[in-house]
């Protein structure tokens, strides 16, 4: 859960949205690493409250938030266009004067939603029904953004699952070693070197032209999906600060590191972390049983096992370069809480590596 309190000047931030009802009360939501957010209640008369959800966008992480709700906005409007009537997609509430976004006193940048009623995420999978829920979502996420008119999304985050750049960043923060910790982390360092060539595995694959970009989430964790409190079944794929250019096999990956997994990725004992491959299978089923999976080539399909190996070992050197550079980037609840990160994603990349033939005999059997 976000602990991040409520500002003082919250009632002046509301001003510039014109909400429906009266103000009754706003606190912290939802468990995201990166932006503040609010579940907001305003009552209308009715038995229920209305219910928006407010973010402060965190702009030293996204550093051009106008670019960023220009995709958003983008993104939303023909989510909305696709599924018609009775959409769960995510809404925006535009400020007064059509504005996606608003600035306040202090710099910092906030925008509205409509709350998704009747929904709720989950922070880890617990069973198979909801692996595959989360890979159809996202599958079909993809697949509906494949006609997104207006040209090619800005990127918001840079070189955001760029391999190679990422292993750069990590060199560098190993080389100046700002918080004195290189030292005690030389196991991990040592890993992560030997693992370098995986970073230009799918970037050169793309060079040659052998897997394409789309439009893609960039953030596939369940928890970016919405499932109906009755149904259980998806509504709404949410967090979409990172959607942008990317390959398919990035959120792929994504959702295999984080809903093929034993234990979360802050689990202190990494010891406890292995891929579990049932959940493995279903993801795989669920991503090629939704729309985007007649549109994957066989090249893609081949890597998606790698895919959840790449971005298992690219999770591992962010948190790492993060840990080396004092913890500058991803919000912490102690000290260490990086360097855990890290240890159980070096974990996640060992057991993908150990169970390899496991996983082609899985890809080999399931057919979009």
């Amino acid at each position: 859960m976000s602990t991040t309190p409520v500002p003082a000047h919250f009632p002046d931030v509301l001003r510039q949205f014109p909400l429906a009802g009266r103000y009754v009360s706003a606190a912290p939501y939802g468990s995201g690493h990166i932006n503040d957010t609010y579940v907001v209640h305003q009552d209308e008369g009715r038995p229920a409250p209305k219910r928006y959800v407010a973010q402060r966008i965190n702009h030293n992480i996204f550093k051009n938030v106008p670019a960023l709700m220009d995709n958003v906005q983008r993104v939303t409007a023909h989510l909305a266009r696709k599924e018609g009537p009775g959409s769960r997609a995510l809404a925006l509430v535009p400020a007064h004067g059509s504005r996606a976004v608003i600035r306040d006193e202090f710099g910092g940048w906030w925008r509205f939603y409509d709350f998704v009623e009747g929904a709720h995420t989950v922070d880890r999978v617990t069973n198979e029904a909801e692996a595959r829920e989360a890979a159809g979502a996202f599958g079909d996420f993809q697949a509906q953004l494949a006609d997104l008119p207006g040209g090619r999304l800005q990127e918001t985050i840079p070189n955001f699952h760029h391999t190679r750049s990422r292993f750069e960043n990590f060199r560098r923060a190993m080389a100046e070693d700002q918080a004195g910790r290189a030292a005690e982390v030389q196991p991990e360092i040592e890993f992560a070197c030997s693992r370098e060539a995986d970073s230009d595995v799918l970037l050169k694959l793309l060079a040659k032209g052998e897997v394409s970009e789309r439009v893609t989430h960039n953030d596939t964790k369940i928890n970016n999906v919405m499932l109906d409190d009755v149904t259980r079944r998806a509504v709404a794929v949410i967090d979409l600060d990172t959607v942008m250019p990317g390959l398919p096999l990035y959120d792929f990956g994504e959702m295999m590191r984080t809903s093929a997994s034993s234990t979360a990725e802050d689990d202190p004992d990494a010891g406890s972390m292995h891929l579990v491959l049932p959940y493995f299978r279903v993801l795989v089923e669920g991503y090629l049983a939704s729309a985007v999976g007649g549109v994957l080539n066989a090249t893609e399909r081949a890597h998606l096992g790698f895919a959840g190996q790449l971005m298992t070992y690219e999770n591992g050197l962010r948190f790492l370069t993060d840990y080396l550079q004092g913890d500058t980037y991803y919000k912490i609840q102690h000290p260490r809480h990086n360097l855990d990160r890290c240890r159980t994603q070096f974990a996640l990349v060992r057991s993908i590596v150990a169970q390899q033939d496991a996983l082609g005999r899985i890809l080999e059997s399931i057919q979009p």
